[in-house]
């Protein structure tokens, strides 16, 4: 195409040069992206069991390290602590860092995972496949969820209504959060005990 003048227009050439292509790059069609990307997610969900066993002892040692963290200093432990969580929870849960973690209680299935970011379950959108509504590749994150929880211990812990999402927390620690609100717990627990 050309515009008014006579000139042919810069997406006019881009269009003529793509056409002459035919080099497809093998293997990265939108719908093989996808599945890639959620493919680990799917594998946390399906090994919640064994994730929920080891998420436990894994937040039991942090809280054995609040004396480290304490005389460290939360503040100075945040940035190499989330720069590992980041990294830990991206690969296996596609974590967004909001900073208020629930993947206990929603079967290893991030709920910061779902378009509309719905924290207590699944909106009326979800598709007879078990897809989203917003983005019809995606098994719903709710419906992974539940079939996560049915596989844990703790499994029932689905069905408690969480808080909304405190913005203020997001790309923050959740592993120190929680381990500086344990910590304190049971300080206030033996104060109680003591008096």
């Amino acid at each position: 195409m050309a515009d008014t003048s006579g000139r042919v227009t810069l997406a006019t050439r881009v269009k003529r040069a793509a056409a002459r292509l035919d080099y497809r790059p093998a293997d990265v069609s939108p719908q093989r992206r996808v599945q890639r990307r959620y493919s680990i997610r799917l594998w946390s969900v399906r090994h919640a069991r064994f994730l929920e066993r080891l998420y436990n002892l894994f937040a039991d040692l942090f809280l054995r390290l609040h004396p480290v963290w304490k005389t460290i200093g939360y503040q100075r432990a945040e940035a190499p602590v989330k720069f590992v969580e980041k990294r830990v929870k991206g690969l296996l849960f596609d974590c967004r860092m909001c900073g208020q973690c629930v993947l206990s209680s929603t079967g290893m299935s991030c709920p910061m995972n779902c378009p509309k970011q719905l924290r207590n379950g699944p909106c009326g959108g979800v598709r007879a496949n078990g897809h989203c509504e917003v983005e019809p590749d995606m098994p719903c994150v709710w419906v992974k969820a539940w079939e996560g929880s049915r596989l844990m211990r703790g499994g029932d812990a689905i069905k408690n209504v969480q808080k909304p999402v405190d913005q203020s927390l997001r790309e923050t620690s959740a592993w120190l959060r929680v381990t500086a609100l344990a910590a304190a717990e049971r300080e206030h627990k033996r104060q109680d005990e003591a008096a």
